[in-house]
């Protein structure tokens, strides 16, 4: 059985995230599990999730409010992150990069193998 609804929230650098439903599930309970000191946080991912179904070609509406809070135009793109995908706008996305880029590589991957 496939997937036929997924979950779309705001993240806070920008783009949109989305999940299967599957995965919406666990990252909500570990949202709602947080403390009360991370309520701001929890009423972004909370507050602003949408569920939406994948329709018979396939293809899924986002809500206008998501897709303005994104900067979501014409030209996008969906990059794979694990459990969930991220929606940029592809300008915004060129720029994020490019601002990576710019600044030194974490710790945590100066040892990593590529």
């Amino acid at each position: 059985m496939g997937v036929n609804q997924l979950t779309v929230t705001k993240h806070p650098d920008g783009p949109l995230m989305v999940f299967p439903r599957p995965a919406w599930e666990d990252f909500r309970d570990k949202i709602s599990a947080l403390p009360m000191d991370a309520v701001r946080w929890k009423r972004m991912f909370l507050g602003n999730a949408m569920d939406v179904d994948i329709d018979a070609s396939s293809r899924v509406l986002i809500a206008p409010e998501l897709r303005a809070s994104a900067g979501l135009e014409r030209s996008v793109m969906l990059i794979g992150m694990g459990s969930h995908l991220e929606l940029w706008d592809a300008a915004r996305h060129a720029a994020h990069e490019a601002e990576i880029m710019r600044g030194e590589m974490p710790d945590a991957l100066k040892g990593f193998s590529f």
